[in-house]
């Protein structure tokens, strides 16, 4: 009788163990895919204000539909209200990296991680048509966006 106890509570702790691993593994796809949502969610608004930007006429602190060249990520970052280039949110890291020939490129790196996955956002707008195109991937590490 006291070796069917003993066999008894030792697969109650194997399957409670199991049940904890999971619901940990479940706890953290959840974070990660929230993270992932809100980063794209977060890119298309920043997106959609630089667009707001370019079509702002100069007297009222906007491009004034005038082309853009490179280099100017720091005005587009200033307008959007980026400070010291990058913003940094709740769910992740944003960046304005690239402008050239009226198209911006920013980049958001989600907080949270997949195993050692982060969520890294890519958004491209064109301005003279006001095309917004975000996608979204992985980073296998913590790089660091705006530093």
């Amino acid at each position: 009788m006291g070796t069917q106890q003993i066999l008894l509570i030792v697969l109650s702790v194997i399957i409670v163990g199991v049940a904890i691993a999971v619901g940990i593994t479940m706890f953290n796809n959840n974070a990660y895919n929230q993270s992932r949502s809100a980063v794209a969610a977060e890119l298309s608004s920043y997106a959609s204000q630089a667009v707001q930007w370019y079509k702002t006429p100069v007297a009222q602190g906007g491009r004034g539909d005038v082309a853009l060249v490179s280099g100017q990520q720091g005005t587009v970052a200033a307008f959007i209200g980026f400070t010291g280039g990058s913003l940094s949110t709740e769910s992740g890291t944003y960046q304005v990296t690239t402008t050239g020939d009226n198209v911006v490129t920013m980049h958001g790196l989600g907080k949270h991680a997949k195993g050692t996955n982060f969520a890294l956002g890519t958004t491209v707008i064109n301005f003279p048509a006001g095309i917004i195109v975000t996608t979204m991937g992985e980073y296998a590490a913590l790089p660091t966006i705006g530093g």
